[in-house]
């Protein structure tokens, strides 16, 4: 059973006199989230579950949400269901009847929270190569703030996929009273050698684009080839060799499509291409990058101002359930065996599941089968 029909909702904080500090030094005098809600919190608030989408998620996880107030046109046809519909809902794995569950949009996203597509309050047009860069601390700090407006002074659990999880961990090291259940899905407490590579290479195509002109290019069409060839590096990460194959099957191969003269020949260069075209139409280039320098910078021990092996050691009263996906080539699972181990040099209370797929990363978004029950008996509270 779905959510149903729901909306987004915001919440601005900050002013030129009380601006928002990022780590880097820089301000932003006016910070907007874009979060949604689903269930409701019980007499004493403690039943909120906080949700980090991954990279290039939104604030939509569950239900159908037709428009975004200030999105436009990049709340494409794929946006208006939720991300996570098949795992977040009444009697799913991360259940609604029981669970207040809020999940906010990334600051320096283009899903309504503050980013360089956003107007700039001192100039009226939007921030472009103004708009700081930032670390993942920064988007936990502005989700802080949401929480606090909320009125939610523990979370019952933290959960996110992806870099939502490396979100998550870093919520949960740096405000370890904030929160008791921690459950990071196919992620890591780290960025590997092989993640750097892969995040250089679409950072290098879309400021090699003529469009990007510097970040500045709202009046023009933009950087998209340099965006469509970064998802499509991107993208490779993201599902199995074997499920690429078989979703190609499906695709229709164009000769007339392509980039330059070389056309399209195959269904995987298809299936590829369309995947690029896709989202050019649904995301921002700024925002791509910001959020990129963001996981290229990423320090999980420097965020918290300790040694990685005395990372976990503030964590003791906390609960981990950690996923490993065997088919993964984005976190592999070597990164989930160095987190147990620095869990487990802390004492702190865990359990690891593998989860075994032929989709890839992205099972964690397809394949509710394979997790719910995990999920569910961890969130019910049940001695781990």
């Amino acid at each position: 059973m779905s959510v149903g029909l729901v909306a987004t909702q915001f919440f601005t904080f900050g002013s030129a006199e009380d601006p928002f500090v990022l780590e880097c030094g820089a301000t932003l005098d006016e910070v907007t989230v874009a979060y949604e809600t689903y269930g409701e919190p019980n007499e004493d608030r403690d039943n909120a579950i906080l949700v980090f989408h991954a990279l290039t998620g939104s604030q939509h996880a569950a239900g159908r949400n037709p428009a975004v107030p200030g999105v436009e046109h990049r709340w494409t046809e794929e946006c208006q269901r939720g991300w996570w519909d098949l795992f977040v809902g009444p009697g799913k794995a991360i259940d609604t009847d029981r669970f207040y569950v809020i999940c906010a949009n990334y600051l320096g996203s283009c899903y309504g929270s503050t980013g360089p597509s956003s107007i700039e309050p001192a100039t009226g047009k939007p921030y472009g190569s103004r708009f700081p860069q930032m670390c993942f601390a920064d988007i936990v700090d502005v989700q802080v703030r949401l929480l606090e407006h909320l009125s939610i002074e523990k979370l019952h659990a933290v959960i996110g996929a992806s870099t939502g999880g490396v979100l998550g961990l870093s919520l949960a090291t740096r405000y370890p009273d904030l929160v008791d259940i921690v459950i990071p899905i196919a992620s890591g407490v780290r960025v590997t050698a092989l993640q750097v590579i892969h995040n250089f290479e679409q950072i290098t195509a879309i400021e090699n684009d003529p469009e990007y002109r510097g970040g500045d290019y709202y009046d023009g069409p933009g950087p998209v080839r340099g965006l469509a060839l970064a998802r499509m590096i991107g993208h490779k990460t993201f599902v199995s060799l074997e499920a690429m194959e078989e979703r190609a099957e499906s695709e229709v191969v164009s000769h007339d499509e392509g980039p330059g003269t070389y056309g399209i020949g195959s269904p995987l260069e298809s299936y590829m291409w369309h995947q690029g075209q896709k989202f050019v139409r649904r995301f921002d280039a700024n925002s791509y990058l910001r959020i990129m320098h963001a996981w290229q910078t990423f320090d999980l021990a420097a965020e918290a101002g300790v040694d990685l092996s005395d990372l976990f050691l503030r964590c003791k009263h906390q609960r981990y359930m950690l996923f490993t996906i065997d088919s993964d080539v984005c976190f592999y699972p070597d990164e989930q065996e160095e987190m147990a181990r620095y869990l487990k040099l802390a004492d702190v209370p865990f359990q690891r599941v593998t989860v075994h797929s032929d989709k890839g990363h992205d099972s964690f978004l397809l394949e509710p089968a394979l997790f719910r029950p995990h999920l569910a008996h961890t969130l019910l509270d049940e001695a781990l």
